[in-house]
């Protein structure tokens, strides 16, 4: 990296998109190696219940490298032997790269103290511990068990989430990284204890003291991002602010985050000391809102002049652009929102409604985005593509 300290907004963008490997050529046919450089390079996919398309954590991986078996994250989450990942709260509740957890162990131990976790389960955690300790046994004894396969506190209460006491036992000891994910099964998460799903080489790592392990977090989260304000730097991996302002100025004296100034951005902001800065980005994408490149709403808006709210939780008739809007990168630009959903039952991919971004001309859209709705019909085996009337001959879906 040369000594520049001031960098457009366009070279921003470009920075950005190529550390999240937005910026390269899609492989003709992925394999596992590829699903491993996303990893490398995000650290982390984000995990989450809406499957109105497709499950959050497998998008990340169709935008970057294309049409993949899903088996391949499969494996690489979850088999015995193959594992790569492992499930914990990285940016919410996220598989993670293996060789990472013990980074992640400091939150851990916070957790155990009733630290940066939610309150309710915070307070659970202390009124219960003989309960929670009972729940432990248990699965030492016959797991891998879900909270519906306890012989104890097994039915929900309709308090709190309306999760059981043993839901409560069993997430309380996964933020205490007592138990933790062997599988899945369907959606519902399948615990463990982490010797029986670990391998040993991770588990006998060394621990990293806090505040390293702190600094490792924020040195992964500038190489994903490329180029980042202090908030977005915290954001990645949801360190506490705190935590951030002590370890930002330590890689700051190290050289290991380097301070500049972007175009139109108010206030410091930090740059991966080996960042890429492409001269030009051809990319082609339609991401999810738990996508690395959206996560952070207010970086998102900086970037790509795109402000973006997911409307899940929005009344339909409060909804500006849809239920499940993903935004659709072309070139070096977020160009539009689509609304999508998969009708698994009758094999057809519906587009309920392509909103483009102002001044983005239709006619200039339509053909890359038909591509890849076509490469994603594909990708999740829809015969089938159901658009707006006014885009479907421009797409020619």
């Amino acid at each position: 990296m040369n000594a520049r300290t001031k960098f457009s907004l366009a070279q921003a963008r470009r920075i950005a998109l190529a550390a999240q490997g937005l910026h390269e050529n899609r492989p003709a046919s992925a394999t596992r190696r590829h699903v491993s450089r996303v990893l490398q390079r995000s650290h982390l996919l984000q995990i989450d219940s809406v499957n109105v398309l497709v499950r959050a954590h497998y998008m990340p991986l169709f935008s970057r490298i294309g049409s993949y078996d899903r088996n391949l994250l499969e494996k690489t989450a979850y088999h015995r032997k193959k594992r790569e990942t492992f499930e914990y709260w990285g940016h919410e509740a996220s598989l993670i790269r293996l060789d990472l957890q013990p980074f992640f162990r400091w939150r851990m131990d916070r957790a155990k103290r009733g630290e940066g976790i939610y309150g309710g389960l915070a307070r659970f955690g202390d009124e219960q511990r003989a309960f929670i300790e009972e729940v432990r046994r248990e699965i030492a004894a016959r797991g891998p068990l879900g909270a519906g396969d306890l012989s104890i506190g097994g039915k929900g209460q309709g308090s709190w989430w309306g999760w059981s006491d043993g839901k409560r036992a069993l997430e309380w000891l996964f933020w205490a990284g007592l138990v933790t994910t062997a599988t899945r099964r369907g959606f519902e998460r399948i615990y463990d204890l982490p010797e029986r799903v670990l391998p040993a080489e991770i588990l006998n790592a060394p621990t990293p003291d806090e505040d390293e392990a702190q600094r490792e977090l924020l040195r992964l989260s500038i190489r994903a991002l490329g180029i980042a304000s202090e908030r977005c730097l915290r954001d990645y991996f949801r360190l506490e602010p705190q935590d951030a302002k002590a370890r930002i100025p330590e890689l700051v004296d190290a050289g290991e985050l380097v301070p500049v100034t972007v175009e139109g951005w108010n206030g410091t902001v930090y740059l991966d000391p080996q960042a890429k800065i492409p001269r030009r980005v051809e990319a082609r994408a339609l991401v999810s809102p738990f996508d690395p490149i959206v996560w952070e709403r207010t970086r998102t808006e900086r970037l790509f002049d795109f402000r973006y709210r997911i409307e899940i939780y929005t009344p339909a008739e409060k909804r500006e652009f849809g239920y499940y809007c993903l935004p659709f990168v072309l070139g070096e630009r977020i160009v539009a929102r689509v609304d999508l959903k998969a009708d698994r039952s009758a094999g057809n991919l519906i587009v309920h409604s392509i909103h483009p971004e102002a001044g983005m001309p239709p006619e200039e859209i339509a053909p890359a985005l038909g591509d890849e709705l076509r490469l994603m019909a594909e990708w999740l085996n829809l015969g089938s593509i159901t658009a707006p009337k006014e885009w479907r001959t421009r797409m020619g879906v």
